[in-house]
């Protein structure tokens, strides 16, 4: 069964309402409960309003995604002399 808990936050005067859901766990023969942030209560009109985990709002629309790492490549040029960089390049002649 899922309920909305309200918990406020001593250091800030936040109250944060989570979705708790409880289940039995079997090892300890107790029940215990799973909660997950839903958000922040508006102080002014005691609505909930969505955050995304870290404390801030969440963003209409879609987000910019950050660029990964760069592969790597192995490959070894050669240089204009058409000389061979590392041992790697097949020779001009062999093209």
């Amino acid at each position: 069964m899922a309920t909305i808990v309200f918990q406020t936050d001593k250091r800030s005067g936040i109250t944060y309402a989570y979705e708790s859901i409880s289940y039995w766990d079997k090892n300890k023969q107790q029940s215990r409960s799973k909660r997950t942030l839903i958000g922040r209560v508006d102080s002014k009109t005691g609505k909930i309003v969505p955050t995304d985990g870290r404390g801030r709002k969440k963003k209409e629309g879609h987000a910019e995604t950050k660029r990964g790492p760069v592969p790597y490549s192995n490959k070894v040029s050669c240089n204009s002399e058409g000389k061979k960089k590392y041992g790697c390049c097949p020779s001009p002649a062999s093209l």
